[in-house]
């Protein structure tokens, strides 16, 4: 499985590790990472459903979906 939220559609970044040093010359040492995004695998209860579902959402989505209503924002993911 990507490591994908389904809600906000984040995904991982590819970026370069940069010194001070590396600024000054131009010279890039120290090559390219992979920066992951901040999944967190969560169940919750929908009242509108009446039931549990497990989402792996970034952190994100779980402060969007705590302002709006987890239903409604799946709602609007078009997951539900």
């Amino acid at each position: 499985m990507a490591r994908v939220c389904i809600i906000t559609g984040k995904t991982s970044q590819v970026g370069g590790g940069y010194s001070n040093r590396v600024r000054a010359t131009k010279f890039n040492p120290t090559g390219k990472r992979r920066r992951q995004v901040n999944l967190q695998k969560k169940t919750m209860f929908i009242p509108e459903l009446g039931k549990k579902v497990t989402l792996t959402v970034s952190t994100k989505a779980l402060k969007t979906m705590k302002k709006r209503g987890t239903y409604k924002t799946l709602q609007k993911a078009g997951l539900v």
